[in-house]
């Protein structure tokens, strides 16, 4: 059984940052191409960001390319989102999810596995 935990999330100003960790117990991590999305409150959830297992292969959504990026470390079994300039419509939930097989994707159904979520606020 493959579990995602994710950790970093905390209320923040507008401007500021903040990294978002994921820790992955079960499974091969090194391969399997990892994802955070995001749902804020009434609204449908985004994929923002995506990494394959080798690293080459990622997508950004429109609304964080240049402030937002993703990153793992195998070694470790975590993903990062690295959050910049945040701002107040950044707020939402932020869950990491696992796909098993095959390249990143934007498309959450492809996940096989998510986290319980981390609560991002971006208010001044």
């Amino acid at each position: 059984q493959v579990q995602l935990v994710e950790s970093g999330g905390g209320l923040v100003q507008p401007g500021d940052s903040l990294r978002l960790s994921c820790v992955v117990s079960g499974g091969t991590f090194s391969t399997y191409s990892m994802g955070w999305a995001r749902q804020a409150p009434g609204k449908e959830r985004e994929f923002v960001a995506a990494l394959g297992w080798s690293g080459d292969n990622t997508y950004y959504a429109g609304s964080v390319k240049g402030r937002f990026t993703i990153s793992r470390v195998n070694t470790k079994n975590t993903v990062y989102l690295q959050m910049n300039n945040l701002k107040p419509e950044d707020t939402a939930v932020y869950y990491c999810a696992a796909k098993l097989r095959g390249l990143a994707s934007p498309h959450g159904r492809q996940y096989d596995y998510w986290g319980q979520g981390t609560q991002v606020t971006v208010s001044s």
